[in-house]
């Protein structure tokens, strides 16, 4: 299979978007698009994935899928605006129904809400192959940073969201609802490091440590070696231990409320009232008892 592979990189978020097409037929898939969102003044544009859309029409292509390796908890998808656009089908890990399930009552949603995937086009299972045109994607389930994460393997090259970043940045979080860390360790030490050695890993994130320049992929051989938190040596203990101090150093995403609310939504925008109104659900203080003066009861 003779794929091309574009990145679009979102510097507010820190998130890779890949445009991957087939040069001769022109058959095409994007995975994980943006959409852009300024918490301070509530607003959303489409400015980075309208660049997505540039180079589609430039390149002439067919847009069967746009693919979600998970519900991001940093950003909005834009999978909904090229659904519009160019009709293409919104396809996650057929899992999000437990993410829903989790996130339904953290965010208050109405009874109305669906819990059963049925917001997406389609669903995937573990091991299946979609076929966008001539494309063929293999889905690889990932599960620990969310339990709906899944890799897209295309030939040579898997595109690993979260689950695996570039070698000097480890992986990604476990401590959000339904995280796992042993989950985790087995998706990248079990499923992703029995792939070949020369298979080209393409991340969902890349954070830049210590200022280097953007770092978009690196291969499973290099990460089995390298990788700082979870190499081919690194044990299961080991690995879960790692992963929970550092999270516990870790502060929530910046955009973790409004994201996780509309991409467990396909991407749509809470609905509009009767004057167009849109708005997102805050919760306050989950877990906790609050009084009014907002200290804890």
């Amino acid at each position: 299979m003779n794929i091309t592979i574009e990145h679009f990189f979102d510097p507010a978020t820190s998130t890779l978007t890949y445009l991957v097409y087939d040069p001769s037929t022109h058959d095409a898939i994007v995975i994980d698009p943006v959409l852009d969102f300024d918490p301070a003044s509530g607003r959303t544009s489409t400015e980075t994935v309208a660049k997505v859309e540039e180079r589609i029409r430039a390149r002439e292509l067919k847009l069967h899928f746009s693919l979600e390796t998970h519900a991001h908890a940093d950003h909005l998808s834009g999978a909904q605006y090229l659904r519009r656009v160019f009709g293409a089908q919104v396809a996650i890990a057929a899992q999000i129904r437990a993410v829903q399930e989790a996130f339904k009552p953290i965010f208050d949603l109405p009874a109305s809400f669906p819990t059963d995937g049925s917001q997406f086009d389609r669903l995937l299972a573990d091991g299946e192959t979609l076929r966008a045109g001539s494309l063929s994607i293999e889905v690889i389930a990932t599960p620990g940073h969310t339990p709906a994460c899944v890799s897209y393997k295309l030939g040579d090259a898997v595109f690993t969201g979260d689950a695996l970043f570039v070698d000097d940045s480890g992986t990604g979080r476990a401590d959000f609802p339904g995280g796992d860390a042993r989950a985790l360790y087995q998706s990248v030490h079990g499923r992703l490091y029995a792939l070949p050695v020369e298979t080209r890993v393409f991340v969902g994130h890349d954070y830049q440590p210590n200022g280097r320049a953007l770092a978009v992929q690196t291969t499973i051989g290099s990460a089995r070696r390298s990788n700082v938190q979870l190499s081919q040596e690194t044990t299961l203990e080991g690995y879960v231990k790692r992963r929970a101090d550092r999270d516990r150093t870790l502060g929530a995403p910046r955009l973790l409320l409004p994201s996780i609310q509309v991409n467990i939504d396909a991407g749509r925008l809470p609905k509009a009232d009767k004057d167009g109104r849109r708005f997102l659900r805050l919760p306050l203080n989950h877990g906790t008892s609050t009084r009014d003066d907002g200290s804890v009861a």
